[in-house]
């Protein structure tokens, strides 16, 4: 069995294919950016949950792998996406050599990822929750025709500034904001991520953490 990389993940022309498809369906649809940016991102936020934690270097880097291929699944259908994504996740893990017991770690993440159903069921998975729900921000707007933004784009486009805070010491996980008040209030972004953060403080609490919210340096949560 190979010890496969992050790098080795994203060298990957399949991998490549259906991150860059994925994206483009979504874009079709209306859909805020899901490409290498988010993925990118979501992948080192990852890595940077369980590091500063404390966890093992290994279940880092599988945190990273699992944040980097955790939306795959798009490039099939948007619904269900989690559990489409694991199971393309499987077919290119085990053909680049994968140990199983690390694929089930990371199959566990992306297919727990998703809203509707995701759960923190490993710390991998409770890593890639936390990491990808606080990824909101103005750059993965498409759509630049403020007059036309739904809300779900008003509230991404307004948020200037995000960051994930990981406290060891004091056993917190922080995402602090900066909201453009002229574009959306804080109100709306509860509207639309209330349940994103209450799966955030599920997987923080999964890590032994308490999850809060900040925006505009005022604490909300």
């Amino acid at each position: 069995m190979a010890l496969v990389t992050l790098e080795d993940v994203k060298r990957d022309p399949e991998v490549e294919a259906f991150v860059r498809q994925g994206n483009e369906h979504l874009g079709a649809l209306g859909y805020t950016e899901h490409g290498h940016r988010h993925l990118g991102l979501v992948a080192s936020i990852s890595h940077n949950v369980l590091a500063r934690l404390g966890y093992p270097e290994r279940l880092a880097e599988l945190a990273s792998i699992a944040g980097y291929l955790h939306d795959i699944g798009n490039v099939i259908s948007r619904q269900n996406h989690g559990q489409a994504g694991a199971l393309l996740s499987y077919n290119i893990l085990r053909r680049l050599g994968m140990d199983a017991g690390e694929m089930a770690l990371v199959l566990g993440a992306i297919g727990n990822h998703e809203e509707e159903y995701g759960q923190a069921v490993n710390p991998v998975a409770a890593a890639l929750i936390l990491a990808d729900k606080s990824d909101v921000h103005r750059s993965r707007v498409r759509n630049r025709e403020l007059a036309t933004f739904d809300l779900h784009d008003r509230v991404n486009y307004a948020v200037e500034h995000s960051f994930l805070r990981v406290d060891e010491k004091h056993k917190t996980i922080t995402l602090e904001l900066e909201i453009d008040l002229e574009i959306s209030k804080p109100a709306e972004y509860f509207e639309i991520f209330l349940t994103r953060m209450m799966m955030c403080r599920r997987a923080a609490a999964f890590l032994s953490c308490q999850f809060g919210l900040v925006i505009n340096q005022t604490r909300l949560l």
